[in-house]
């Protein structure tokens, strides 16, 4: 198994302090360069790391300057970008995304949280972490399940900042830990979700509807098919709230069996 290669673009003495020596401990093998476009699309093109770290606005080159320019460049050997910003607002995260970052996250983040988020994307390359330098736990090699629900609804392109986004994730978790609670979506599945955060059920269940045609206009087709085919090139055109929770749970529920 390859380790992760994390190169980080800022090399300050606050971001190593604040950040930096979280993700010196987890394992990755960390190299640092100037937050500057230029600099990191050539350090990208030399050392050619698994992982890049990027501010979204850098001198010269923004990040999303550096995404595409290596997309031309070097498009055997694209690493994974995870993008970070001091703000954000649906249409730039939109354009994040959709120009090849994995992850977007703001400050001030948690270091110790993006780095199990980096490690979880990488590990469906194959790639891990040095184990000598993290301590193993029993969930090491397996993912929590709001990680793994976390993952899936980002693969298919539910934006992380509506409200619907965190009402489908948590209904999903209560799908797979109960799952004859999908047969009563509208009676105990949407008022226990409603009740954790302190709204009603008819609004879960809009913000939910909408979550799902948000990641209709903006997810990767091939994704979406992969989860959904049958939904997608039938006439009925998006799965209903019920079908999207019930085809994601199950299809966890699935995995963890197989993995146990």
């Amino acid at each position: 198994m390859k380790h992760i290669k994390l190169l980080i673009a800022n090399d300050s003495a606050e971001f190593i302090r604040d950040y930096g020596r979280v993700f010196e401990q987890s394992g990755m093998e960390i190299i640092y360069t100037q937050k500057d476009g230029m600099k990191l699309l050539e350090k990208i093109e030399s050392i050619r790391p698994d992982v890049v770290l990027s501010d979204l606005f850098m001198p010269r080159l923004d990040g999303i300057g550096v995404m595409k320019a290596v997309q031309t460049k070097i498009p055997e050997c694209v690493p994974m970008f995870i993008i970070i910003s001091n703000f954000t607002s649906p249409a730039l995260e939109r354009e994040v995304m959709m120009s090849g970052a994995s992850y977007f996250a703001i400050y001030p983040f948690n270091a110790t949280d993006l780095c199990d988020r980096i490690i979880q994307l990488c590990s469906m390359s194959g790639l891990t972490p040095k184990a000598q330098n993290k301590p193993q736990t029993p969930t090491a090699s397996e993912p929590s399940l709001e990680i793994q629900v976390t993952e899936i609804l980002h693969q298919i392109g539910v934006p992380a900042h509506i409200k619907g986004y965190h009402y489908l994730r948590d209904s999903i978790i209560m799908a797979i830990e109960t799952p004859d609670i999908i047969n009563a979506v509208t009676k105990q599945l949407y008022p226990s979700v409603a009740k954790q955060y302190d709204t009603t059920a008819s609004r879960v269940e809009r913000a939910i509807r909408h979550a799902i045609e948000v990641a209709w206009d903006r997810g990767d087709v091939d994704i979406l098919n992969s989860y959904f085919g049958y939904t997608i090139h039938n006439t009925r055109g998006k799965p209903t709230n019920s079908e999207f929770i019930a085809m994601i749970s199950d299809r966890l529920r699935l995995h963890m069996k197989s993995a146990s």
